[in-house]
């Protein structure tokens, strides 16, 4: 496997104390503060038509506790705390100490009817636990807020190298969007202001018709997000090892995310159904695009990726998310751990559609994946390095010229 010179972990459960995020890799000098870095993100992951009643507790802002000293980072692990405002109401079923025995049972909230589609029954089998809360504490899209914290550190990295990370909802359950061909610049400012991240107003109506038509049933609807990066120079990523490619890495990344069961660069579904002439980018030049050296596509259909290398064109992945496991009506027969018997599954608080929120966490994923591969490439334990690294890079791109026809120059 590639060495990661940028990682992070999460730990935390969704009613628990708080979530913990810890990035590694950030190098020293980069200007962050929480409240307009962070922040901002963690609020617009909480977003979103269709979120359920969790979103109005939660007030999610990242306290940071290390790796940054006078607004500027250190160079060394920078870790968060973000504290979980509903905790107050578990702090029974949730203890870290051992249960009274003279206690209520129920006051533990013990879940013993698994939801099919959820990580409940596997994973009560796997860990060998009885209680499926042991599973779906941690199992949880809450833990989502951590990785978006963590993102948010690496999307302004990014920014300070001239790289912006958007995204937007293409469907929701049969509803398709219809984007414009050419997308704003700043992605983000056009479709944040839409309850379902869309930039198609009249799809837009019907989403929410849709998401009304579901909460009404008592069912949930999955759908579709595309995520763009623009200003990545040509050559991250690699084509020579399997692990190394860039288009792997993104897709495992997105793929993480709670609920989302596919990963697409680029069209790729559809440009499955087309014949090559129709899927491949003509290559011209352009002396303008200074990060592919000169060199652009006619379109951009393979995404921004060729050979598991980025092209210097934007990055686009797209994620398909399933229906949320818990249906509140309708819900789907289950076996109960405790006698075998079969009921209906538990119901657990929830959303009826989380896909704007998704589209975030996966901005988060794409961010942090293309911030370790810059740094893989150009290195540098302080921003100014790296900048400087970058700088020389392409500089040396643009000055390489055309080779005459003969023997190759080393």
């Amino acid at each position: 496997m590639p060495l990661h010179h940028l990682s992070f972990h999460t730990a935390g459960e969704s009613h628990g104390r708080g979530l913990v995020a810890v990035l590694e890799g950030i190098p020293a000098g980069m200007p962050l503060d929480a409240a307009t870095d962070i922040d901002p993100d963690l609020r617009r992951r909480m977003g979103g038509y269709g979120r359920g009643r969790r979103m109005l507790i939660e007030s999610d802002r990242a306290e940071i506790m290390s790796g940054i000293r006078l607004g500027e980072t250190l160079g060394s692990p920078v870790s968060m705390v973000i504290w979980n405002r509903d905790w107050k109401n578990w702090t029974s079923a949730m203890a870290h100490e051992p249960p009274d025995p003279e206690g209520n049972p129920k006051a533990l909230r013990p879940v013993y009817l698994p939801r099919p589609g959820h990580a409940d029954l596997a994973g009560v089998l796997k860990y060998d636990r009885r209680d499926a809360r042991d599973i779906l504490e941690r199992a949880s899209a809450r833990e989502t807020a951590a990785r978006v914290a963590c993102g948010a550190v690496a999307r302004t990295l990014l920014r300070h190298v001239g790289a912006t990370v958007g995204s937007h909802v293409t469907s929701i359950g049969d509803v398709e969007a219809s984007p414009p061909d050419g997308l704003p610049d700043d992605l983000n400012a056009a479709s944040d202001p839409s309850p379902l991240r869309t930039l198609d107003p009249a799809a837009e109506g019907e989403m929410i018709a849709a998401i009304d038509a579901a909460r009404a049933a008592g069912d949930t609807l999955g759908g579709c997000f595309e995520v763009v990066v623009r200003g990545l120079p040509v050559g991250l990523g690699s084509y020579v090892s399997w692990d190394a490619k860039l288009d792997g890495r993104l897709a495992q990344a997105v793929m993480s995310v709670h609920a989302i069961k596919g990963v697409e660069i680029g069209p790729a579904f559809i440009n499955a159904a087309r014949p090559g002439s129709r899927v491949h980018d003509a290559i011209v030049r352009n002396e303008s695009e200074r990060r592919s050296g000169g060199f652009a596509r006619v379109r951009n259909r393979a995404g921004g990726l060729e050979g598991g290398i980025t092209t210097g064109q934007p990055l686009v992945v797209r994620g398909a998310m399933k229906p949320i496991s818990t249906l509140l009506k309708n819900r789907l027969p289950s076996v109960d751990l405790r006698d075998g018997t079969t009921k209906h599954a538990t119901v657990e608080r929830s959303d009826v559609c989380a896909v704007p929120a998704a589209a975030v966490v996966a901005e988060a994923m794409v961010a942090l994946v293309a911030a370790d591969a810059l740094l893989e490439k150009f290195g540098g334990d302080s921003l100014t390095e790296l900048r400087r690294n970058l700088d020389s890079y392409v500089k040396h791109l643009n000055a390489r010229g055309f080779r005459p026809r003969g023997p190759e120059k080393r």
